[in-house]
């Protein structure tokens, strides 16, 4: 299957902040020392991962195989390149994270996500018992076609991550950390939650993906901060997930700070779709705006979903980059005040669908409509992953993937057409430009 429209527009595939005013009375040094404590103490957590990944359990024993099956990657093995007809198919590295008794929707998110290009970091927050993250860890060195690829890991020494604070960041880039030292190889960073779902096979989205510039960043973002601003970005908070191994109530201060004037705010959603090339600038380089804003944000409610946008769009280097939609469906509940979304089920099927996204989210544990997409879209049955080009057995009516053959052999389905024509819609005639880090 060709691309034609894809191919025809791609061809080939230090400011400081000035959040806190200078200290005049014991209140305000009070509030600077719990500023830079929760930096400092967000900072840490963060490069734990870059002198070590032992924290992490790999499927793999010492009894496994210490190399990927030759089956999945012939071309490793192989002195000849072969010559593609198409480009070759990119790869995704997925953090999925989930909370106590989230061990079944994180294990059904790998089935549905999983592809041997890939690469995967599941996590179980400290919310979690360490007996339920063994368990998963345990099932995963069981699927024969985990162990083969080498590409599932389960992080053992879990982060608290606190939805409402700046431990979410942490966690985040800290599972980001570990993923680029795990591999060199994968193109895109995707941060799933147990409530997320996706609405394409990954052969279809790996398809796409082949067509675009590998520095793109799909983020919704915009510079309108209206009623967050005394709700998510003047409040100082202390997240207890940066200090304590236990779980406590997140505390308030009583005092507010005026927005910075260094560098302009964006906000958005926690889930985006990100290039390695900027994670690696948000955890590895030199430049120092990142861990600026990382203490600007380390003390604010809901931080995850303003600090890549923001990043992003002070920085002139991927300013040009960013894509404003994170290809994620999400249906909102209209309150008095502000959008809510709500949690999705069989009835907004359809709408799922004809949105061309790759993913969606809010769904309930086991709801009915996870069950259609796996039937209808996914072509999964429970148990088993998303058969794909690898899976040479994995005709209808007979998916068990047990026969593997190249991973780069990819065979798209009718959802490719869908995102397809989304990516078009958001790439063509300006349009991304038109929408890129607009000052409103």
């Amino acid at each position: 299957m060709q691309l034609t429209p894809l191919q025809h527009l791609f061809p080939t595939a230090a400011a400081t902040t000035t959040a806190a005013a200078t200290p005049k009375d014991n209140t305000k040094n009070t509030i600077s020392i719990i500023l830079a404590t929760a930096f400092f103490a967000l900072l840490f957590l963060i490069t734990l991962s870059s002198s070590s990944t032992s924290s992490s359990f790999s499927i793999t024993s010492s009894s496994a195989l210490t190399r990927p099956d030759p089956r999945l990657f012939p071309a490793h093995q192989s002195p000849f390149a072969k010559i593609p007809s198409d480009p070759t198919p990119p790869s995704i590295a997925y953090l999925i994270s989930g909370s106590k008794g989230d061990s079944g929707r994180v294990l059904r998110l790998l089935y549905a996500t999983y592809h041997p290009k890939n690469l995967y970091l599941l996590h179980l927050d400290l919310f979690a018992p360490q007996a339920e993250r063994d368990r998963l860890a345990i099932t995963v060195q069981s699927v024969p076609i985990f162990r083969a690829a080498q590409n599932v890991n389960v992080i053992g020494k879990a982060d608290f991550a606190y939805s409402k604070g700046s431990s979410a960041i942490s966690a985040t880039l800290h599972g980001a950390a570990i993923l680029l030292k795990l591999s060199k190889n994968w193109d895109w960073f995707v941060n799933l939650g147990a409530g997320d779902y996706p609405l394409v096979t990954q052969d279809d989205l790996l398809h796409i993906f082949s067509y675009l510039p590998k520095d793109f960043n799909f983020v919704n973002h915009t510079s309108y901060i209206g009623w967050r601003e005394s709700k998510r970005l003047k409040p100082i908070i202390v997240d207890p997930g940066l200090y304590l191994s236990q779980k406590t109530q997140m505390f308030y201060a009583t005092q507010k700070r005026e927005l910075p004037n260094a560098f302009r705010l964006f906000t958005g959603s926690s889930f985006s779709i990100l290039s390695r090339n900027f994670m690696e600038h948000c955890i590895l380089a030199a430049d120092n705006l990142p861990r600026i804003l990382l203490m600007y944000f380390s003390n604010t409610p809901s931080s995850l979903s303003n600090y890549f946008p923001t990043v992003l769009c002070n920085c002139r280097q991927f300013s040009k980059t960013i894509i404003n939609h994170n290809l994620q469906y999400l249906a909102f509940e209209k309150s008095p005040s502000r959008q809510v979304p709500h949690t999705l089920n069989s009835s907004e099927f359809d709408s799922m669908i004809r949105s061309g996204a790759a993913f969606a989210t809010e769904f309930r544990f086991d709801d009915s409509v996870l069950d259609r997409i796996d039937q209808e879209i996914l072509g999964r049955k429970p148990g088993h992953v998303v058969p794909g080009g690898w899976c040479l057995d994995g005709e209808p009516g007979n998916v068990t993937c047990s026969v593997w053959g190249d991973a780069d052999v990819l065979r798209p389905g009718p959802a490719t057409a869908r995102l397809e024509e989304l990516m078009l819609k958001l790439l063509s005639n300006g349009e991304y430009r038109s929408r890129q880090c607009i000052v409103e």
